[in-house]
């Protein structure tokens, strides 16, 4: 089975967290064809992405998409069985080496002590019966017999291991030969089937869209999604306000959308990341941490949405029961509170990003002038490409795995959520206030 050695740049992870969701923001707001109709370019997309299950046919409601299950499932079983086989050859040759360490460190010990009996045997007949001198001498006499009789215990017992694991080394490795070069067979049909779907895929689209029935009704399952989606749409809105404050509520609406699209990058990278260790028995090194990074920034950057449509938890038993007045009244008193916690979250997100940039690993213009090395102008000034595509430039801290991802980008997206949280918490002040007043 062939291995997938790919590790994702850091730049494309990055560029990747800005230019998708703005593309599926945008597609999002396409208007909905009349016509149903299969897309030539989704199906290119999930044959890239889930061809290897057939997962574009069933897309394009092919049953001959199931044709590809059976290759897929003896992949996996194929690789489970060379991962059992690699488990056995390793066990059986970390025994080889075991034995054959034995056999080389006792073979000498024991020719040495045969060598040195004689010796032994002569001091002991030279020296006087019942004397101290013979004691000595026969006890290094049965010292050396009792060195040589353990050193050829571990010696037969060591040949004896060798004899039993060699074979059994042999067997693995064969076995593991084996069940590799079966399942790399069957992800070579796969992929020729996926070559063959390739070149076949615009006649499928256009065979899928001629069984499509013209002017059909939508079935309930598509029903009810449209009315969720537009549901979600209009509430969404509805809590855009009036007045100068709009601008705000569409900045937290806009930055929630932007991070919601974050989720689909994940599916596709768990998904990469399933595949390549388990079909390729290659797990990566930067899926996991590029994910949580990502899960963490969406956390901070989505808190200014869940504010503005008032989903974050609380205990409104009595607050629940107040008129618009009331609730207006307790939101403006109990804001000092929030506003300590949102302008302590900035404020401390602010130091640990300088903080990211500044650290002594970072020997790009921004860190130098992050630790107060370069003045703003000298630094804008002396900026050029070269800061952000070479290799040997990093802007201070990075992770310690060894993927070794910049860490400044999230340090700065905790100061992009703090701030976003801090303007809506604002709106949400105004918009108080002028409910106090004018009442509604």
């Amino acid at each position: 089975m062939p291995a997938l050695d790919f590790t994702l740049p850091h730049w494309a992870y990055l560029l990747g967290l800005i230019l998708f969701p703005a593309a599926a923001m945008v597609l999002a707001r396409r208007p909905r064809p009349r016509a149903r109709r299969h897309s030539l370019f989704l199906g290119y997309l999930i044959l890239v992405l889930g061809g290897i299950m057939g997962l574009h046919r069933l897309y394009l409601k092919n049953l001959w998409g199931l044709a590809y299950a059976p290759f897929f499932i003896f992949i996996l079983y194929a690789n489970g069985m060379a991962t059992d086989a690699r488990s056995d050859y390793s066990d059986a040759a970390d025994l080889v080496r075991q034995a054959e360490r034995v056999i080389a460190q006792e073979e000498p010990r024991v020719a040495q002590a045969r060598e040195e009996l004689d010796r032994l045997r002569a001091a002991v007949a030279e020296t006087e019966e019942d004397s101290f001198a013979r004691k000595r001498a026969e006890k290094n006499l049965q010292r050396a017999l009792d060195r040589i009789e353990r050193g050829e215990a571990r010696l037969e017992q060591a040949r004896a291991d060798l004899e039993a694991a060699r074979p059994r080394e042999a067997e693995a490795a064969e076995r593991r030969a084996f069940w590799n070069a079966a399942a790399g067979w069957a992800l070579r049909a796969i992929l020729l089937f996926m070559l063959i779907d390739a070149v076949l895929m615009p006649w499928m689209v256009r065979r899928a869209d001629a069984a499509i029935v013209p002017d059909a009704p939508l079935s309930e399952a598509e029903r009810k999604l449209a009315e969720i989606e537009e549901a979600e749409r209009r509430r969404d809105e509805d809590h855009v306000s009036d007045g100068w404050t709009g601008w705000i509520d569409r900045l937290s609406l806009y930055s929630g959308e932007f991070v919601a699209y974050w989720a689909v990058i994940a599916v596709v990278v768990y998904y990469y990341e399933v595949i390549s260790r388990y079909v390729f028995n290659s797990p990566t090194s930067w899926a996991h941490e590029s994910m949580y990074l990502m899960f963490g920034m969406q956390y901070l950057v989505s808190g200014a949405y869940a504010m503005l449509t008032d989903s974050h938890v609380r205990v409104d038993v009595f607050y629940a029961r107040l008129p618009p007045r009331g609730k207006a009244l307790v939101d403006l008193l109990t804001s000092v509170f929030f506003f300590i916690f949102a302008g302590t979250l900035l404020v401390t997100s602010w130091i640990f990003a300088m903080d990211s940039i500044a650290v002594s690993t970072g020997n790009g213009l921004v860190s130098q002038w992050a630790r107060g090395e370069l003045g703003l102008g000298e630094m804008l000034a002396r900026f050029d490409l070269g800061q952000l595509t070479d290799p040997a430039i990093r802007w201070g801290e990075i992770s310690f795995n060894e993927w070794e991802i910049p860490l400044w980008p999230m340090k700065w997206m905790m100061v992009a959520g703090g701030a976003l949280l801090l303007l809506q918490g604002v709106s949400k002040f105004a918009q108080d206030l002028r409910v106090l007043v004018r009442g509604g």
